[in-house]
């Protein structure tokens, strides 16, 4: 066999460091030597005409972060290459060194892939990252309201006014006393922010409203999210968040995997004689967990069989949250096999075929 055959018939592992205007690409054979290392311009063909010239790509690694799932996609779709997402957490902790650079990260993520030791992420499809943003922004839109009643609730403890005692907060009958009353006693510049804050909350209000429809309109042919719906305690927020967080619930190998990716297991701090635990685990998506948190919270309240356990756990001496969380942590493991069920109906739009997809849930 010639040089030229050997070349091309030459197993490839390639590490991508991204960045938004340029790539560091590292290529190394299949004994870890560095064939390329080199900054290329942000875009696939740019890899691709790199990588014809020293051999065939077996696999390809690149940090998980905004940006790179787009570029994965267009590798897979143009020379269906295996690519793998590392996730950024772990990957920082090994690039925790006195020589960082461009140059050394990507060689590091080529060789974590060669040897089969990347911590790796689930590459969610391109209905699902959509999904993602659109419930991120409702989430922005309903903080952004709650920053500012917690404003307004602020300024009027600082200038010591007390609604009557009969009116809840925010309130029809509260806000009148709000912008009538209260309004006229306090000094000029004060009212002009509180006039502000009102219309932040009025303009969140609309925003999030306007989010809702959108969602709606996102999710109303996905029989994942139809799925949901039909579970206790689950509503429309609750089904968007699940759907866009969880993706697809068969990816998981079971319930336990999926309570743990919910960041509703228990965190071990075990060390010789002592075994105890120290919170909930702080690997997962903090709009994921509050969600299901405050699902639990809902389902103690009014569902029988949660309800039960929940008064156990508060009677053993556990606070509210954790009887929640412990309360979620069980709901989710029961979902998930109610999830995982075959379904009689057609398929999502988010679950066209994609065999390149790697399902890792790291820790």
């Amino acid at each position: 066999m010639n040089h030229s055959n050997t070349m091309f018939s030459r197993d490839l592992f390639l590490g991508i460091d991204y960045h938004q205007h340029q790539l560091q690409v590292c290529i190394l054979d299949a004994r870890g030597q560095v064939l390329v290392n080199r900054q290329l311009p942000n875009n696939g063909p740019a890899i691709l005409r790199l990588a014809a010239g020293h051999g065939r790509v077996r696999r390809a690694a690149i940090e998980a972060c905004t940006g790179a799932a787009d570029l994965v996609e267009q590798l897979v779709e143009c020379a269906g290459w295996h690519v793998e997402l590392a996730h950024p957490a772990y990957v920082a902790k090994l690039k925790r060194s006195p020589d960082k650079s461009d140059y050394s990260d990507a060689r590091l993520l080529a060789d974590l892939t060669r040897v089969g030791y990347l911590p790796r992420v689930w590459l969610a499809s391109q209905w699902t990252r959509q999904l993602r943003q659109l419930v991120r922004y409702r989430q922005q839109q309903a903080d952004a309201r709650r920053h500012a009643k917690l404003r307004i609730t602020a300024l009027l403890r600082e200038h010591r006014l007390t609604s009557p005692a009969k009116l809840r907060r925010w309130t029809r009958l509260w806000r009148m006393w709000l912008e009538q009353e209260a309004k006229a006693q306090l000094p000029e510049a004060v009212a002009w922010v509180l006039e502000r804050q009102l219309a932040q909350i009025a303009h969140a209000q609309a925003e999030l409203h306007a989010a809702e429809q959108q969602l709606m309109h996102h999710v109303q042919q996905d029989a994942t999210t139809a799925k949901l719906l039909t579970q206790p305690g689950v509503g429309p927020v609750t089904a968007w968040v699940l759907r866009a967080e969880v993706d697809r619930f068969e990816r998981f190998d079971s319930g336990k995997a999926l309570a743990r990716f919910c960041g509703l297991s228990p965190r071990n701090t075990a060390s010789g004689q002592r075994d105890a635990q120290a919170g909930l685990i702080e690997a997962c998506s903090p709009l994921l967990r509050a969600t299901l948190i405050e699902l639990g919270h809902r389902l103690m309240r009014t569902e029988p069989r949660w309800r039960t356990l929940g008064l156990r756990l508060k009677a053993a001496g556990k606070a509210g949250s954790l009887a929640a969380a412990a309360v979620a942590n069980r709901y989710v493991r029961q979902l998930y096999h109610q999830m995982v069920q075959p379904a009689a109906d057609a398929s999502s739009p988010a679950d066209e075929k994609q065999t390149w997809q790697v399902a890792v849930i790291p820790g």
